[in-house]
């Protein structure tokens, strides 16, 4: 009866030592991954501050744009210009007249 205690309790010890191996390969799988969190938390940062950037650079290409939009509303084109050149030349000859 001793000698199969002396082996039930080699056995538990067995297994024991295997999940404490386990377990402590997982703990250190853990701490590795959260090792690299602080640099993931900076490349986030400047990954938020190039956003921040591109969207106010956006947001002066947009006024831009609509500033060009504006001015294109007030300019003549080429077309009408050439037709209102001549219009106004015949009016000249006939006022000269």
């Amino acid at each position: 009866m001793a000698e199969e205690m002396q082996k039930f309790s080699e056995d538990i010890k067995r297994h024991f030592d295997v999940v404490a191996e386990d377990l402590a390969s997982k703990i250190e799988t853990v701490a590795e991954a959260t090792a690299e969190i602080p640099g993931m938390k900076n490349s986030v940062d400047s990954i938020k501050e190039m956003v921040a950037k591109n969207t106010e650079d956006i947001e002066v290409m947009k006024m831009d744009i609509e500033a060009i939009k504006q001015g294109l509303r007030r300019k003549v084109d080429v077309e009408d210009f050439a037709m209102l050149e001549k219009r106004v030349t015949a009016l000249e000859g006939r006022a000269q007249k």
